[in-house]
């Protein structure tokens, strides 16, 4: 028998600090803003909330450049604040995750400072450094950010390997110092009453760059193994990596009990079906529905007692999962946003919430690269302006795709800035946010929200959403995503159209006792010959 834990029955909300709340009016959110918003977080019912970086950053790459991961952020407050942010939350009992970046630095971190005074300074190799080869970088590794990864330091004429911006050098694991310096980081945090790490591509930890192997590299659970066994084991935390290139074989060695590693990780098989196999994120297809079903029922299927599933539509990192694939016309918005959290959040794993998820906030169309923030998007619309691709077919792949969608300002009411700031936001809400926000939300009983807190509460009351085993019915059916949850002889049938079109399900065989949650409040119990309308959801108790 596997030994339950309190993540297994969380749901956790992430928050983007800079877009949460401005407490001081600078439009900028920050630590005593997210203090104040304490109560609504605990009115939704989360456990944890995962907190995007807060840590001293010059910001080249929003917070996830750090250059003290011992200070807060000027703009976010101090670290007083943070202190009572992790007092205020277990109040309520939530557990604060801090969001834990240790693949790289900022090149303001006094580390790299020294590391690239002169080849024999002490902190040289905290860092990956390589001599040119005939006048060039080492060899062809490209960064995320686009172009090589590898930047010429001038002072010493050696390269230094970035996998991410060239302000982001990355550090090197294979130096027992730096994992040194990683433990004391970490413990520093744990001791002030953390929940636990959300760790950011912590799956490159293990590079090997002159073999160009970034992901999964041959001492990367080593490495893990030694930090559980240096830190986060000795406490009852939530560890949870992102890991871009897991299979379900993968994550079980991050998140088999038995290996002493990590609660479990972020998989993104799901996430890169719209993509074009081979191409850029940027380049989109049609989501194949068959192939999604497909992807979740492997990864529901394939763990069993070895792993542990994390759950997410959405993060700092995605475009709005309603503007992806739901509706996002003010008609369906709520609607298919409802179908959505229901097929995410009754499927067995810990459930993530992005900011605003709950309130069904969608993408914002930006007309030209000057309303746009983020440093990928930058980065990428001059590559393709190279390449020949049109200003609108650059455009329209933001829009589409762009990290801006999901960083927007949080609104709260139909105020000024939506409740925001009081000055201007770092960043324009979206353009719809008098309708669209908190307030309004919460003033209506059938609103999306409500629909969260309700599938929340099942998670918390019935052991079945958390512990039932999964089976998948229909898998080659076009439109419709229908499962079975069962646990100790109840047994719960979930029934999803995906889409816009009406469509019928049949079960003959079956009896439903009671609808348990629905986005519609006239749904049929009768499963024999089930008429599903647009995106309609129900959970069904069986007979």
């Amino acid at each position: 028998m596997v030994q339950k834990k309190w993540w297994q029955q969380s749901v956790v909300y992430q928050i983007y600090p800079r877009s949460f709340q401005d407490s001081n009016g600078d439009g900028i959110g920050d630590l005593q803003g997210i203090i104040q918003r304490l109560d609504y977080l605990e009115k939704l019912g989360i456990d944890a909330i995962w907190l995007s970086p807060v840590y001293q950053s010059p910001n080249d790459d929003n917070g996830y450049d750090i250059s003290d991961y011992q200070s807060i952020m000027t703009e976010f407050g101090t670290m007083a604040e943070m202190d009572a942010l992790i007092t205020a939350a277990k109040k309520r009992k939530i557990r604060i995750i801090m969001d834990l970046v240790v693949n790289h630095t900022s090149d303001e971190h006094q580390w790299f400072v020294e590391a690239r005074k002169s080849q024999e300074n002490p902190y040289r190799d905290y860092y990956i450094w390589r001599d040119p080869v005939d006048g060039q970088a080492p060899n062809d590794l490209l960064s995320t950010f686009g172009g090589s990864a590898w930047q010429l330091d001038p002072v010493t004429n050696q390269y230094y390997l970035h996998l991410f911006s060239q302000r982001q050098p990355d550090l090197n694991w294979s130096n027992p110092l730096v994992q040194q310096e990683i433990w004391q980081m970490m413990n520093f945090w744990l001791e002030k009453g953390i929940g636990g790490f959300r760790m950011d591509v912590i799956d490159l930890i293990g590079k090997v760059p002159d073999q160009k192997i970034t992901g999964n590299g041959p001492n990367l659970h080593a490495y893990l193994q030694k930090m559980n066994q240096e830190t986060f084991g000795h406490y009852d935390v939530l560890t949870v990596g992102e890991t871009w290139g897991a299979t379900p074989e993968i994550a079980k060695l991050y998140s088999d009990p038995k290996r002493n590693e990590l609660s479990m990780v972020f998989q993104f098989e799901h996430i890169g079906l719209d993509e074009i196999p081979g191409r850029e994120k940027w380049d989109v297809q049609a989501l194949d529905f068959l192939k999604l079903k497909a992807v979740f029922s492997k990864w529901q299927n394939s763990l069993g007692n070895e792993g542990w599933n994390s759950l997410f539509w959405n993060n700092h990192d995605l475009p709005r999962i309603i503007s992806r694939w739901g509706n996002d016309s003010e008609m369906y918005r709520e609607r298919s946003g409802k179908m959505l959290a229901t097929i995410l959040h009754l499927l067995k794993g810990t459930p993530y919430i992005y900011q605003g998820e709950e309130i069904g906030l969608i993408n914002t169309p930006i007309r030209s690269i000057e309303e746009a923030d983020d440093i990928e998007t930058f980065n990428m619309y001059q590559e393709r302006l190279q390449k020949g691709y049109t200003i609108q077919e650059i455009i329209t792949s933001i829009n589409q795709k762009g990290r801006d969608n999901a960083r927007r300002p949080l609104p709260w009411d139909a105020t000024n800035q939506g409740g925001f700031t009081t000055g201007k936001p770092w960043l324009p809400l979206h353009p719809d946010f008098l309708k669209l926000n908190v307030a309004t939300a919460l003033a209506n009983p059938k609103s999306l929200f409500y629909h969260y807190q309700q599938l929340i509460h099942l998670r918390k009351t019935q052991p079945l959403v958390v512990w039932g085993t999964y089976r998948e019915i229909l898998p080659e059916d076009p439109a419709l995503y229908v499962y079975e949850r069962s646990y100790q002889g109840e047994m719960w049938l979930v029934v999803a159209n995906f889409y816009q079109k009406e469509t019928i399900y049949r079960d003959p065989e079956r009896q439903a006792q009671a609808i348990l949650l629905s986005n519609y409040e006239d749904s049929s119990l009768h499963l024999e010959k089930l008429r599903l309308r647009a995106y309609e959801a129900i959970v069904f108790r069986l007979a």
